[in-house]
């Protein structure tokens, strides 16, 4: 039995505090007033019986008791906004036909989980599946071939589709392990090997190279990877580094013991991965896929991640609504 002082509520704007740091900002995520939040946390914090927050600094910061309640926590209502979310989607049942494309950084895990989702909802519907790389599957919506898409956003308003943010995916540096010491210059314990980047078609190769061109960095082409696990694999060899997300690290699990992931020894970017919906689709279906797809990231990938990878815990987040 929970103690008395622990509600939804309270580990909702504990989650919210977390990720902003800021009472303002909680309260503009959960709806409640400043006044509202600060009171949740304190009783939070005396019903746990432990401080979760260093109240002194702004903004302020988990205390590591409260790294490790957050963890749990946000399972727990990962766990049950997913199981809301099911819920919600569950009026699918009036579709006849949805094509839906879904980048393939998805396709490990989060991908075979949405489908089963929205097929057990679907039961007169003709459903067609696309994954694809962010520039296939922006294309193919484009062109009318897809009726929903989820993809990393380009940026651009195109007309006649509606963008719903679902997440962000900062871009994190990968070397061999133990190449990158835990103190010190990385871009000098990086000058003895080649940087591999991304094939120039695909759309993250591009975003990484603009932001090179505007930090003024000028590094070398020698190789140009199409394949995200090609290139993962490649640095697990100790062939050279990349620059990627977390998301394409997460997808090359198996190399985990040989490659480690850093913050950019640069200004930092990232991209915005959302669900793209063409116009004639009414707001409802799309909403609903949405939120499904963010309870889906949060348990499944943002937690994760940040357990395991602490310093990406304010970067790689999912945007709610």
């Amino acid at each position: 039995m929970l103690n008395k002082g622990i509600t939804l509520r309270g580990l909702e704007v504990f989650e919210a505090i977390a990720a902003t740091g800021a009472v303002a900002q909680a309260a503009e995520s959960t709806g409640l007033s400043q006044p509202a939040v600060s009171q949740q946390i304190r009783n939070l914090e005396r019903a746990v019986g432990a401080d979760l927050l260093d109240h002194s600094k702004r903004p302020m910061q988990l205390t590591p008791a409260g790294r490790a309640y957050l963890a749990r926590a946000s399972a727990v209502l990962s766990q049950l906004r997913l199981a809301q979310s099911e819920l919600t989607v569950m009026d699918l049942t009036h579709l006849t036909q949805l094509s839906l494309g879904i980048i393939d950084d998805f396709d490990n895990d989060l991908t075979p989980r949405l489908v089963t989702t929205l097929a057990e909802s679907m039961t007169r519907c003709r459903f067609r599946l696309v994954t694809a790389p962010s520039h296939e599957i922006t294309e193919a919506i484009r062109d009318h071939d897809l009726h929903l898409a989820i993809t990393a956003s380009s940026g651009e308003v195109i007309d006649g589709i509606t963008e719903y943010p679902l997440m962000r995916d900062p871009f994190v540096l990968v070397a061999p392990t133990g190449q990158v010491p835990a103190q010190g210059d990385a871009i000098a314990a990086l000058q003895d090997l080649p940087m591999l980047r991304y094939g120039q078609e695909q759309l993250i190769g591009r975003q990484i190279e603009a932001h090179l061109k505007r930090c003024k960095l000028d590094i070398p082409q020698r190789f140009e990877i199409g394949s995200n696990p090609s290139l993962i694999a490649m640095v697990s060899r100790g062939i050279g580094w990349a620059i990627t997300t977390p998301l394409g690290y997460l997808r090359a699990a198996r190399f985990h013991e040989q490659v480690e992931a850093h913050p950019l020894p640069f200004a930092p970017f990232s991209r915005t991965i959302s669900l793209l919906a063409s116009g004639d689709w009414a707001d409802t279906v799309p909403r609903d896929v949405a939120q499904t797809m963010r309870n889906l990231l949060r348990s499944h990938m943002v937690t994760p991640a940040v357990t395991k990878l602490p310093w990406l815990e304010r970067e790689f987040r999912v945007l709610d609504n």
